[in-house]
Order: C-alpha cells, then structure tokens, then sequence
C-alpha cells in the first residue's frame, strides 16, 4: 500500500479531482464538510479535542481544518507514504503538526481524538483488526475515534471510487461492518451518519440531509465511537 500511494504522492490531488468531477465538487468541499460534521457532533457531546491524530494524512488536506475548525493545538499526521508525508511538511510547514509514519510513531494513549477518512477501505480484511488496535492504542480513555470511510451502498461512492485509480482495486466496508471493528477494539461506536447526500446539481435540498443522516444514502458514513473510560 505505501509504493501504490508513494507513486501517486506528488499527484494525488489531480487524481482525487478527476474522480469527484462526476458530483460537481472538489476534494475541499468534502474535507470541510466531513470536519464540520464532526465538530457539531464533538459539540453536542460537549467533547474538547485538543490532540488529533489523523490516522492516514495522506498530504495533510485536513490539518489546517482540525486547526481552524475544531480548534485542536496540535495534530499528529500518520501514514504510510513517506513521500505523501514529504508533501504534507512542505505545504503546511509552520503549524503545529507533526507528520511520521505508522511505523516510526508509538501509540501512547494520549490522544483526544483519532480522525480516520478513506482508509479501511485500502486495508486488505485480514489486517484491518491490526490497523483498528493500532488506533485504540493512540487514545485516551474517553477519547474519540471519527471513523469516515466511502458507503457501499451509494452507487455514487462506487462510480467515483472506479474513476480513481488508486481505489479501483480497494474492498469497501459498510458502516456496520466499521462499528463492528471498532468493537474489536474496545471501542464503543456512540452514532453513525451517512452524509453528502446530494451532488451539486441538487444542492438546493442539501438542507435535507441532516435530518436523513441516520439512513444508508449518502456517499460517505462516519462512525463516532469512544474508547472505554476504565481500561480494566
């Protein structure tokens, strides 16, 4: 996985931008939207994330949004590119992250909040248990996990996903298989929200879509979940 995404590090965005062409947005939109999702549901629960680890960073499109949006004071940026990571430092050099590979980063458990988007689905089954553990072992008790990744049941998701080479080979997982991962790991899933409903041609009824949240339509899911406060 990390040559596959080391090819495409200098490139991705273009990639990326091809593949979303078809719902009339680019990558920006659905970034901010997946953070301003998650910063209402981190402010229902009355939940301060202060540290982020944004598990697969890819080039760090999301870090100035933790920043800015959710108001974090430092974030962790991993992943398996070295040269993806490279990209990452050169374009948001001067803030307060820190980009490392999954390798060289050892999980301490003081993490606030691990923030995960498109990952699983390029994880082969087999590993993905690893991968989740991984994840728990960055948190601390009481810490959230936002879990993004693309809903196989919106053919949009899957026509997209064909236009983007990098997921054409890539297995998808549904929210409820992502929520019974998360279990395996000791980590209780608190919602799942299905989001980006409507491509852009229809963003006139876009104010729908919180109220149709709970239901398996929209392009991506995200499922919150929260890692046990007593860890005996």
């Amino acid at each position: 996985m990390a040559t596959a995404f080391d090819s495409y590090a200098h490139d991705y965005d273009a990639a990326l931008s091809r593949g979303l062409a078809v719902s009339g947005e680019d990558k920006s939109f659905f970034a901010k939207g997946r953070v301003v999702w998650l910063t209402r549901c981190l402010a229902r629960l009355g939940f301060s994330a202060e540290t982020v680890l944004d598990y697969g960073c890819g080039t760090g499109t999301s870090v100035p949004l933790f920043l800015g949006l959710l108001g974090a004071r430092r974030v962790v940026g991993v992943d398996v590119s070295e040269r993806s990571l490279q990209v990452a430092r050169q374009t948001h050099c001067g803030r307060p992250v820190e980009y490392t590979t999954t390798d060289q980063y050892v999980p301490d458990g003081t993490i606030d909040l691990a923030f995960c988007n498109g990952v699983f689905h390029h994880v082969p089954p087999p590993e993905r248990g690893r991968v989740i553990d991984y994840i728990a072992r960055c948190l601390r008790p009481g810490g959230l996990l936002a879990l993004w990744d693309n809903n196989p049941w919106n053919p949009g998701a899957r026509y997209v996903m064909s236009r983007i080479p990098f997921d054409k080979e890539a297995v998808m997982l549904s929210a409820r298989q992502a929520a019974s991962l998360c279990r395996s790991a000791g980590l209780q899933p608190l919602s799942i929200h299905y989001c980006f409903i409507f491509p852009r041609v229809m963003r006139f009824l876009r104010f729908l879509e919180p109220r149709l949240a709970r239901l398996p339509l929209g392009a991506q899911y995200q499922v919150l979940a929260c890692k046990a406060n007593d860890e005996g």
